[in-house]
C-alpha cells in the first residue's frame, strides 16, 4: 500500500504512470459508486427527508477543502435571516455514534469529533453527530431547527437534500481528475452537473463558480486567551501543527507572514504529542483552531491557535444565498 503522502504526490504531483497503474482499481471503485447511486435512486436502498430544507456542503475529493468554515458562515447568515439552522455531521475523529448525539460546547472531541465541537462553539446552533445523517437531522429538528446544514455528506444519500453545494480547493482543484485510488475523486467529475453551486476556496473561481478564501487571524494563547499578531512571530521557527486534510495550506500561510514553520506530522483529525515537541525545542507551537479543541488541558504559555476568518466577496455571497433562496422557495425571507 502506498503511504498517504505518496498518493497525494500521484494525485496532485503531475506524475501519470503510478495513477495509470491504479486505474483498474479506480474502475472497480467507479462501478461501485454508480451501483450505489442507482440503488438509492430506484429505492433499493432507503433514504428519507427530515421535513425541513436540507443544504449539503460537501466535496468530490478526499481531504479538507474548507467545508466547515463555510458551514459556520452559512449558519450565521441563516440565523440573521430569521431561520433556526441545525448542523449535522458524522463526527469524524470521534467515536462513531449509532444514536444521534447533540454536541455541547464543552464536549469531548475524542467522542464527538473536532469539527462538530468547533461548530457548536462558534455558532451556538444545535449540532448533532451520528453515522446516520438522516437520524441526526431529525434530532436537530426536534431541537428546534427549521433548516439543516450537513457538514460533508455529499455522498451520504440516505439523507435526501434540497440544495447541494460543492467546495473545491482552488489551488489543487480536482488533481489528476481520476477516481480513488488512482486520483482524489470520490465521485466522477460529471457529478458536478447535478449540484447547485461550486465554491472555490482560494485560487481563481472558474466559470459558474463562486469564490471565498480563508484568512488567518491573530494568534490566541491556549493558556489564557491572550492575543498576538502573526507579525510578532516573523523570523522565528515555530512548530506548525495542522491535523487537517491539507496541512500544507496552513504551513504555507504561516510562511507568508515571514514565519519559519517546522511542520509536525499529524493525521487529519489526529493529535500531536505537544509535550514531546516542547522537549525537542522551545519554539512557539502554532496550530489551527480545529486542532486547538483537542488540547483543552494544555496550558503551555507559548502555544497558540490561529482562527481562520472566511472572506467572501459580495458577488459570491449574493450568488450563494440567491441560489439557496431560489432552490428553497424562501419568499419573504431575505438571505442577502
Amino acid at each position: 500500500m502506498l503511504p498517504a503522502g505518496g498518493l497525494a504526490g500521484i494525485w496532485y504531483g503531475g506524475s501519470s504512470m503510478p495513477g495509470l497503474l491504479l486505474q483498474p482499481l479506480a474502475a472497480l471503485y467507479g462501478l461501485g459508486v454508480r451501483l450505489r447511486r442507482a440503488a438509492y435512486r430506484r429505492g433499493w436502498l432507503a433514504s428519507g427527508h427530515p421535513g425541513v430544507p436540507v443544504i449539503v456542503v460537501g466535496n468530490l475529493t478526499v481531504g479538507g477543502v474548507g467545508k466547515t468554515p463555510l458551514v459556520d458562515w452559512l449558519a450565521v447568515r441563516l440565523r440573521e435571516a430569521g431561520l433556526q439552522p441545525g448542523i449535522v455531521s458524522r463526527g469524524y475523529g470521534g467515536v462513531p455514534q449509532r444514536v444521534p448525539l447533540r454536541v455541547e460546547a464543552d464536549g469531548d472531541p475524542a467522542i464527538v469529533g473536532d469539527e462538530p465541537l468547533l461548530l457548536a462553539r462558534r455558532t451556538g446552533v444545535p449540532v448533532v453527530v451520528c453515522v446516520d445523517r438522516l437520524q441526526a437531522a431529525l434530532a436537530a429538528v426536534a431541537a428546534g431547527a427549521d433548516i439543516i446544514l450537513a457538514d460533508d455528506g455529499l455522498q451520504h444519500y440516505a439523507l435526501r437534500r434540497d440544495v447541494e453545494i460543492v467546495v473545491v480547493d482552488g489551488q489543487r482543484r480536482w488533481g489528476n481528475g481520476r477516481l480513488l485510488p488512482a486520483g482524489p475523486l470520490r465521485e466522477p467529475l460529471s457529478r458536478l452537473g447535478e449540484v447547485d453551486l461550486v465554491l472555490s476556496n482560494g485560487g481563481e473561481p472558474q466559470a459558474g463558480e463562486a469564490g471565498f478564501s480563508l484568512q488567518l487571524r491573530e494568534a490566541v494563547s491556549l493558556a489564557d486567551g491572550r492575543r498576538r499578531t502573526l507579525g510578532g512571530f516573523a523570523g522565528q521557527s515555530v512548530w506548525s501543527v495542522a491535523g487537517i486534510g491539507n496541512p500544507a495550506r496552513f504551513h504555507a500561510a504561516l510562511a507568508a507572514f515571514g514565519i519559519k514553520p517546522q511542520p509536525v506530522a499529524v493525521a487529519d483529525h489526529g493529535r500531536a504529542d505537544l509535550a514531546h515537541l516542547r522537549r525537542e525545542a522551545s519554539w512557539p507551537i502554532l496550530m489551527t483552531e480545529k486542532d486547538a479543541v483537542k488540547y483543552p488541558q494544555w496550558r503551555d504559555p507559548d502555544s497558540w491557535y490561529l482562527p481562520a476568518g472566511l472572506q467572501m466577496p459580495a458577488a459570491s455571497a449574493a450568488l450563494l444565498m440567491g441560489c439557496i433562496a431560489s432552490r428553497l422557495g424562501l419568499q419573504g425571507v431575505s438571505l442577502g
